[in-house]
C-alpha cells in the first residue's frame, strides 16, 4: 500500500477482482466501515453489456471502456469517500479509472481457483456463469509496484479482510517512516531540520536526492557537473590514494547545499575504501576462527580508516548466507554457512564500525547464497519457502535490525515463494527481483520485520536489475516498490530524467516521494550532518595517518595468524621445512586479470619471497603465455608439458606449492579454476611425484577442481601477512588455528580423500 490515509482522509476505493471473490460483500462491509457509499459497478454496465454477458459472450474491451470511464467519474463527482466493487483485471482498466482521479486505491480480493469456482456454482441467478471464469483468470493482470493498493486473500472472513484493508489504509500498511524512533532516533529539531529542509527543495533537488552517483572522476570540474546538474543525496567514488579520496570528499561536500552521505565499501577494513587501506580480513576469514573479536577488529578499522576520508556510510556487513559452495560472489564475503555465525559475526562487526562517526548499509536483502549464479550479471533467485526463509534469512534479518542497522541494501534478487505468500497466484512471468518487489519492500521488510530505516537498491547497472524491463521503467518503479535511494546513474541525464518523469505521471507517489526524502535526510541528521560546518565534515589531512598504520597492521597479522586453515593433510605431507624439502617448484593460479586490470600474479612475488627468506631454493612455473612473453619462441602447451611433466620431476624438485589467487568478481555468474590450456603443465598431476600443497589465498571451493592433492590450506588472502602466516605453518613453525565450514568440499566425496 502506498500513501498514507488519515482517518479523516475522503477514500476513493475499487474492490477488485474476479467473479467470485466477493467484490460486492466486502466493498459493501469496507464502505460501512469507513462511512462511505458503496456503489456496484455491475450497476454501471450499459445493457447491452448486461445481455451480452448473460448469453456466455465475455466482453471486449470495447464493451468495457465507456463502463470503466464511468467508474472513474464517479470518483470525482463524489462529495465524500466512494467505494466500487469492479473487476478491473487488467492494468489498462485501471488505468482507465484511474485517469479520472489518480488517488484510486485498488483492493484486490485474491482466491484459488478452486475457491472461486466454488463460490460462482453457489451463486445461481447471477448473470456471470461459472464458465466464465478460467477465462477472468486467464485475463487478470496482477496489480503492479507502481498501482497504489493491496492484494488480501479470501480465504478469511469478510470482517478479517476488512480489517486488512483498513490498517493498510489506515497508514499500518503503508509503513510510512517514523524519524524519532529506531534507527534515526531523532530529537524534535533534527526532525524540524529534516521538514524545514524538505520544505525548501526545488523537485528538481528532491529528485536528485533519490539518487548516489559513482565518482568515476575527481576533478572539481566533474563534482560541480554533478551537484549542480543532478543534487545527488549521496556518492560513492573510486577508490584511490587516500590523500586524492580525502580531498575529493572534501571538495564534494563544500559544493552541496545539504550535506552528502559519502559510501564505502569496507568489507574487508580499509581496504577497497582507498588503495593504500589496511586490509583486515575478508567476511569469511573473520568467520572462520572461534574468535568473534575478529570481526570487531575488521569492523573497527574499516570505521576508522574510512572516517579518516571523510566517508560516512559503509555498504556493510554482508549478511548473506553461504548455503550453495557453488555461489562464488559471496563465497568469501559471507561469514558462513549458517544464519548463527552470521548473526554473531555481522554484530560483531557493525558494533565495532560504530565506534565512529559511521551508519551501515547491510546486505543484500532478500539473501544471497543459494542461487549459484551473481546478480551483477543475471538475476538471481533466493528459492526457499516462506517458512525455512523466516527461519534462516529472516531470523538474520530481524536480529540485525533489532541490533540497530540503519539502512539495507536490496540485491537484485528474486525470491519466488516468499513473494507468493504474499501475493498468491504469482506467476513466473511475474516474480521480480527485490529491488521492483513491493511484497518484499514492504509487506516483508516493512511490515513483518519492521524496519524503519533506509532501503537502498544495488548497483543499478547490475543485470540482476536491467534485465527486468525498461530502463525508462525500472528507474522509478524501484522507488516506487519501496527502494528509497538509488545506486549509480548508468546515463546520469537519461535517469534523471525517468525518474522525474515517473514522479510526474504518477508512478512515484507524492506521499512515496516525501517519505523517502525523509528517511534520506533522517539518515543524514542521525550522523549530525545537519549540526556540522562544512569545514568539519571532513577530517584534516593528519587523520590520514592512521590509514595503513602500523597498528593497523600488527591487528592484519594478528588475523591472518589465527585463521589460516589447515582444510586437509590426508597425505601427512606437512611440516616441510627448507631442511627437509629444500627445492620447491612454485605455481601460480589467477583467473586472469580482473576489471581492475591489476596483475593478476603480483602475489607470486610476494610468495616466493618469503620462501627464499625461510631458506627454500625457489623455482617459479612459467606458462606457454608467460614464457613468449619473456622472448621464448615456439612456445605452445605440448611443448610446456612435455619439459615439465619428465620422470625426474622428483629429482628435481622436493616439493611442489600451488598458490591460487582466482578472482573474476562480477564477471560471471560463478568463477572456477582456468587453467592456462588444455592438459595444462600446472595442473597439479605432480601429486603423486612429490610432496605437493595447494593454498588458496583466496575463493574456499577449489578442491573440487583439485581433488588429487592432499594438503590443502586455505589462507583467505593474498596479503604479505597472509602468506608469511601459511608459510610459517606449512614448517610447522607455528599451530594452523582456523576453522571451515563442510563447503570447502564441495559435496564431493574425493574431495576429502
Amino acid at each position: 500500500m502506498t500513501g498514507k490515509s488519515d482517518s479523516g482522509a475522503r477514500h476513493h476505493i475499487v474492490v477488485m477482482g474476479v467473479a467470485g471473490c466477493g467484490k460486492s460483500t466486502v466493498g459493501a462491509a469496507l464502505a460501512e466501515r469507513l462511512g462511505a457509499e458503496f456503489l456496484d459497478g455491475d450497476s454501471l454496465h450499459p445493457q447491452a453489456n448486461i445481455e451480452k454477458m448473460a448469453s456466455g459472450t465475455p466482453l471486449n474491451d470495447d464493451d468495457r471502456a465507456p463502463w470503466l470511464a464511468e467508474i472513474g467519474r464517479r470518483f470525482p463527482a463524489s462529495d465524500s469517500s466512494l467505494v466500487i466493487a469492479c473487476s478491473a483485471l487488467k492494468r489498462s482498466y485501471r488505468d482507465i479509472i484511474r485517469s479520472a482521479d489518480p488517488s484510486v486505491v485498488f483492493v484486490h480480493l485474491h482466491g484459488t481457483r478452486e475457491l472461486l469456482n466454488a463460490r460462482m456454482t453457489a451463486r445461481p441467478g447471477h448473470f456471470m456463469p461459472a464458465s466464465l471464469l478460467d477465462s477472468q483468470l486467464a485475463t487478470l493482470e496482477p496489480l503492479q509496484s507502481d498501482e497504489g493498493g493491496v492484494v488480501v486473500n479470501i480465504a478469511q472472513s469478510v470482517e478479517d479482510i476488512v480489517d486488512d484493508v483498513t490498517s493498510a489504509l489506515s497508514g499500518k500498511g503503508s509503513f510510512l517512516v517514523d524519524l524519532t524512533a529506531a534507527p534515526f532516533n531523532l530529537d524534535d529539531a533534527a526532525v524540524e531540520w529534516v521538514e524545514a529542509t524538505i520544505g525548501s527543495m526545488t523537485l528538481e533537488e528532491k529528485i536528485g536526492q533519490l539518487f548516489i552517483n559513482h565518482n568515476n572522476d575527481y576533478s572539481p570540474a566533474y563534482l560541480d557537473g554533478v551537484l549542480e546538474n543532478f543534487h545527488v543525496g549521496g556518492m560513492r567514488y573510486r577508490p584511490g590514494p587516500s590523500s586524492a579520496v580525502q580531498e575529493h570528499i572534501r571538495y564534494a561536500q563544500s559544493k552541496t547545499r545539504i550535506p552528502l552521505l559519502i559510501a564505502s565499501n569496507p568489507e574487508m577494513g580499509g581496504a577497497g575504501s582507498c588503495d593504500d587501506g589496511t586490509f583486515v580480513s575478508t567476511h569469511l576469514q573473520a568467520g572462520s576462527h572461534p574468535d568473534k573479536n575478529i570481526a570487531r577488529q575488521m569492523g573497527q578499522v574499516a570505521g576508522v580508516e574510512t572516517a579518516a576520508l571523510g566517508c560516512n556510510w559503509a555498504f556493510a556487513p554482508i549478511v548473506d548466507i553461504h548455503y550453495n559452495w557453488r555461489n562464488t560472489v559471496i563465497s568469501t564475503r559471507a561469514f558462513g554457512n549458517t544464519p548463527d555465525i552470521v548473526v554473531e559475526r555481522a554484530k560483531e562487526y557493525f558494533d565495532g564500525i560504530s565506534e565512529s562517526p559511521t551508519v551501515c548499509a547491510m546486505k543484500h536483502f532478500p539473501g544471497d547464497g543459494i542461487d549459484e549464479r551473481d546478480q551483477h550479471v543475471v538475476t538471481s533467485y533466493n528459492t526457499l519457502g516462506y517458512d525455512e526463509w523466516n527461519k534462516t534469512y529472516g531470523h538474520v534479518y530481524r536480529e540485525m535490525i533489532g541490533h540497530g542497522v540503519q539502512s539495507i541494501m536490496v540485491g537484485h534478487i528474486g525470491a519466488p515463494e516468499v513473494s507468493r505468500h504474499f501475493r498468491p497466484g504469482l506467476a513466473d512471468s511475474e516474480v521480480l527481483p527485490a529491488t521492483l518487489a513491493p511484497e518484499l519492500l514492504q509487506d516483508l521488510l516493512r511490515g513483518e520485520l519492521g524496519f524503519n530505516g533506509l532501503v537502498l537498491t544495488d548497483a543499478s547497472l547490475m543485470v540482476g536489475l536491467t534485465q527486468a524491463m525498461k530502463r525508462r521503467d525500472l528507474v522509478p518503479a524501484t522507488i516506487a516498490a519501496g527502494c528509497d535511494m538509488f545506486l549509480f546513474f548508468r546515463n546520469p541525464e537519461e535517469d534523471f530524467g525517468y525518474m522525474l518523469d515517473g514522479y510526474k505521471s504518477g508512478v512515484i507517489t507524492e506521499g512515496r516521494l516525501q517519505d523517502a526524502l525523509r528517511r534520506i535526510l533522517g539518515l543524514k541528521a542521525s550522523l549530525g550532518l545537519h549540526l556540522a560546518s562544512r569545514e568539519s565534515l571532513v577530517p584534516s589531512a593528519e587523520a590520514l595517518a592512521v590509514i595503513g598504520s602500523e597498528a593497523h597492521r600488527e591487528i592484519a597479522a594478528e588475523v591472518a595468524e589465527k585463521t589460516v586453515t589447515l582444510v586437509k593433510d590426508t597425505a601427512g605431507n606437512l611440516p616441510i621445512s627448507a631442511q627437509t624439502h629444500p627445492r620447491i617448484r612454485l605455481y601460480g593460479i589467477s583467473g586472469g586479470a580482473d576489471f581492475t586490470r591489476a596483475d593478476p600474479l603480483a602475489y607470486l612475488d610476494t610468495v616466493r619471497e618469503e620462501l627464499e627468506a625461510a631458506g627454500f631454493e625457489v623455482s617459479v612455473f612459467k606458462t606457454a603465455e608467460q614464457r613468449e612473453g619473456a622472448g621464448e619462441s615456439g612456445m605452445n602447451f605440448m611443448r610446456v608439458l612435455s619439459e615439465e611433466a619428465t620422470g625426474d620431476y622428483a629429482e628435481r624438485y622436493d616439493a611442489a606449492f600451488v598458490f591460487a589467487n582466482v578472482k573474476g568478481f562480477a564477471q560471471e555468474a560463478s568463477i572456477r579454476i582456468k587453467w592456462s590450456s588444455p592438459m595444462a603443465a600446472e595442473i597439479p598431476w605432480y601429486a603423486t611425484e612429490v610432496p605437493t600443497v595447494f593454498v588458496s589465498l583466496n575463493q574456499p571451493n577449489h578442491l573440487i577442481d583439485v581433488p588429487m592433492v592432499r594438503t590443502v590450506i586455505h589462507a583467505h588472502a593474498a596479503t604479505r601477512e597472509a602468506i608469511r602466516a601459511t608459510i610459517q605453518k606449512i614448517q610447522g613453525k607455528s599451530e594452523f588455528q582456523g576453522t571451515f565450514n563442510q563447503n570447502v568440499f564441495c559435496d564431493s566425496f574425493d574431495t576429502r580423500l
